[in-house]
């Protein structure tokens, strides 16, 4: 998994641009329209898609928890900070070694993003952000196929770069709606396929990943304390490296593309 500096050094001049110099005006703090501080703890579902296009796909339903703090300072600038678990047992399909049944998936996410609050008018703000995100994925096929074929666990790691913005719009005295468009810069991947839980003599593979983009949207309904409402996240993910495995082989994983929808519940205190 490699970051090169140029990418640092983008990060380190958007850090810089986002908190800049800003007027103090701490007295609209509690404002809807700006960004809340606190704790935020709730639940999602969702229906999830991943698949190596011609090779093989994954897919069902999902469950999870969040978990949200949120910094504030005079200056409205604010730092956020998301844990997300989600799990789910999902139907496998691959072209030639047919079909597994309630595979278990874990996806875990650590976010950390520094933005600030900008009044539009007064019924309108935005909310520019920038940080680093890191997810987790374990996929556990072991066993067999329909077909006999031997499965294998297999491990994602992702580092990235979330650049987005929040456009808050009152709607009522106690409620804005919040919607939410993220670009998600991909940094680097490795993935760990366990190909000795096969039998087959050949070793473990550790790909690289250096190419590749993600995109989120949400359209979030929020109150003092609530906030819920639909979400997308969609990862493509272009052909890793190829590392050996044994007796002349080598092993790529191969260009793949995530979709998952839902929605979510989330209450501050």
């Amino acid at each position: 998994m490699r970051i090169t500096h140029s990418w640092m050094l983008v990060v380190t001049v958007l850090l810089a641009a986002v908190a800049g110099v800003a007027p103090a005006q701490e007295p609209a703090r509690r404002n809807l329209l700006l960004t809340q501080p606190g704790w935020e703890i709730g639940g999602q579902v969702s229906s999830y898609h991943y698949e190596e296009p011609g090779i093989m796909k994954l897919e069902g339903e999902r469950a999870g928890f969040v978990g949200v703090y949120t910094h504030t300072n005079p200056k409205r600038v604010y730092w956020r900070f998301d844990l997300r678990l989600s799990y789910g047992l999902l139907e496998y399909e691959s072209v030639g070694t047919g079909t597994i049944d309630d595979v278990p998936d874990w996806i875990g996410e650590a976010r950390a993003v520094i933005g600030r609050d900008y009044l539009v008018g007064d019924n309108v703000a935005l909310s520019p952000y920038i940080g680093f995100g890191y997810r987790y994925l374990f996929n556990d096929l072991r066993g067999y196929s329909s077909t006999g074929a031997a499965g294998y666990r297999r491990y994602s790691h992702y580092i990235y770069m979330p650049i987005g913005v929040t456009a808050r719009f009152r709607i009522a005295d106690a409620w804005v709606i919040a919607p939410t468009a993220e670009y998600d810069a991909f940094l680097g991947g490795r993935q760990v396929s366990k190909l000795s839980d096969t039998g087959s003599g050949f070793s473990d593979a550790r790909n690289d990943q250096d190419h590749g983009r993600g995109y989120r949207a949400s359209l979030m309904f929020e109150s003092r304390h609530w906030a819920f409402g639909p979400w997308l996240h969609y990862w493509k993910i272009k052909d890793s490296d190829v590392v050996p495995i044994g007796f002349g082989f080598g092993a790529m994983e191969p260009e793949n593309w995530t979709r998952e929808y839902g929605v979510e519940l989330r209450y501050r205190f």
